[in-house]
């Protein structure tokens, strides 16, 4: 292209063009901006750099083929030991201090309009009803098929009237036990129902427990009872610990039997935050009413406050979350029917319950707000390796997401960088937005300017060009024009 046409060319442009340009361009980086943001938010990665590594990497072979039997074997082995690891990392427990359904979950739902309980949680609460309260010969016991029936309904008030009918029949546990998680409005409505199923619950127990050995059937009936009754007694001490009655509370869950189905369905947390948090509030007991940040780094710690600052550092690297709550920079929602270890959920289920008693003990909370950031220096890359307990699970928030109600903010560690793409886009979006907008306002001067940039872009062009017309026969070169 020779320079004179090109000078015409430039010429010919009206300020309309550069504004239409510059418009155009804002906008469509504006729209890949929002939706690299929604997909970044959503799915935690940037959709540009998935698509890059997923499918433009092995085209510019960006897969290693060498070797392909071994490397074939060390990978199947690795991704098989990282599935592994991700599941027993994600598993889902149930929340031993679950709360009411009717007498507390409800009666938010009545206050808020909010919906404390997401359908993924529900449905894992039926699941474990299901095989707690029902066998294969439940269908013997008109009551009890009902309540077979009831336990797989998704309705609320179905499986309240439900409940009902089979009351009706005859006098059922698992039916009184429903009614008291669900339609009860008030924890004394709860523990009334509730004594009323352990009634029948133990008669059901012991008659069972005589017929065990006579078959499979009897067996299977027994276990269940056995849960059943469990269940009650562990209710019914939640009830008195929340009517205000400890010492009877206690009382209740040292004298439940049998012990073995208790640890082995309900309290059975290994690693819990509960476990470490507490640990780490009963050695900050014996220094926190003393302890002052700059006392300490004058004098350094003593053997009692290093104690508690590497309980504090060792809970906190088990569950990062768990400090904004405990130190109410963040807010805390009703806990889940399940937690998820090492997990947001987990670290709301212990901080309903647990934060009072930091609030009791004179100065942990502010040990705890000066020491708990160290941590981090310790673990640098949380996800690669941890110091005290296993690597951080990357599984963590998508669970937490299915667990926890859409109007809560998932905590998430590590916190995630913005991936460059979204940078990108932001800068191209403003630049290109500020560009429309001067141009729009002085459009003469900013025509100047896009004429200069342009004839200044294209200038080592036209030099390049220049020199090979004066090395080319002019006959020649005519001939590559025309072509």
């Amino acid at each position: 292209i020779d320079y004179f046409y090109m000078s015409m060319f430039l010429n010919t442009l009206t300020p309309k063009f550069y504004v239409a340009l510059t418009g155009t361009s804002s906008l469509i980086s504006g729209l890949i901006l929002i939706f690299e943001w929604w997909y970044f938010r959503k799915y935690g990665t940037s959709f540009i750099e998935q698509v890059s590594v997923s499918h433009l990497r092995p085209l510019l072979g960006g897969v290693d083929n060498s070797s392909p039997n071994s490397s074939s074997s060390s990978s199947s082995n690795g991704d098989a030991d990282s599935s592994r690891q991700s599941v027993s990392e994600c598993k889902v427990w149930r929340n031993p201090l679950n709360l009411f359904r009717g007498a507390e979950y409800n009666r938010y739902t009545w206050v808020t309009g909010r919906e404390p309980l997401t359908y993924y949680d529900m449905n894992l609460s039926a699941q474990d009803h299901q095989t707690f309260f029902t066998c294969d010969s439940d269908h013997l016991r008109p009551a009890d098929a009902i309540m077979q029936k009831a336990w797989r309904e998704r309705n609320p008030q179905a499986r309240i009237t439900a409940a009902h009918e089979a009351l009706d029949l005859e006098d059922c546990a698992t039916a009184y036990i429903l009614l008291a998680e669900e339609e009860a409005t008030t924890i004394v409505e709860a523990e009334k129902l509730f004594k009323q199923a352990l009634k029948i619950g133990e008669s059901c127990y012991r008659r069972s427990q005589q017929l065990q050995h006579h078959g499979a059937q009897y067996e299977a009936q027994h276990r269940r009872d056995t849960n059943v009754l469990v269940y009650i007694k562990r209710r019914l001490a939640m009830c008195s610990r929340k009517l205000g009655r400890t010492r009877e509370a206690v009382k209740m869950m040292r004298d439940k039997f049998p012990l073995l189905s208790m640890f082995k369905y309900y309290i059975s947390l290994p690693k819990s935050a509960t476990i470490c948090y507490t640990a780490a509030l009963l050695k900050a007991r014996a220094v926190s009413d003393k302890f002052s940040p700059e006392a300490a780094s004058r004098r350094g710690l003593s053997t009692a406050e290093m104690n508690a600052v590497e309980a504090i550092h060792r809970a906190v690297e088990f569950n990062p979350h768990v400090p904004k709550y405990l130190l109410e920079m963040k807010s805390l929602i009703l806990p889940p029917e399940h937690i998820l270890k090492r997990g947001d959920s987990e670290a709301i289920a212990y901080t309903f319950f647990h934060l009072q008693h930091w609030k009791r003990v004179e100065g942990a909370l502010n040990l705890l707000h000066c020491t708990w950031e160290g941590t981090f220096r310790m673990i640098p890359y949380p996800l690669e390796k941890g110091h005290l307990f296993y690597p951080y699970p990357v599984c963590t928030e998508t669970a937490d997401r299915e667990l926890l109600p859409m109007f809560h903010e998932v905590s998430v560690y590590p916190k995630k960088e913005l991936p460059f793409f979204i940078l990108f886009t932001a800068g191209l979006c403003s630049f290109t937005a500020m560009l429309a907008l001067l141009t729009h306002q002085f459009p003469e001067l900013m025509g100047v300017f896009a004429k200069a940039f342009l004839s200044t872009l294209f200038a080592p062009l036209n030099f390049i060009m220049e020199k090979v017309e004066s090395i080319l026969p002019s006959s020649l070169w005519h001939q590559l024009t025309r072509i």
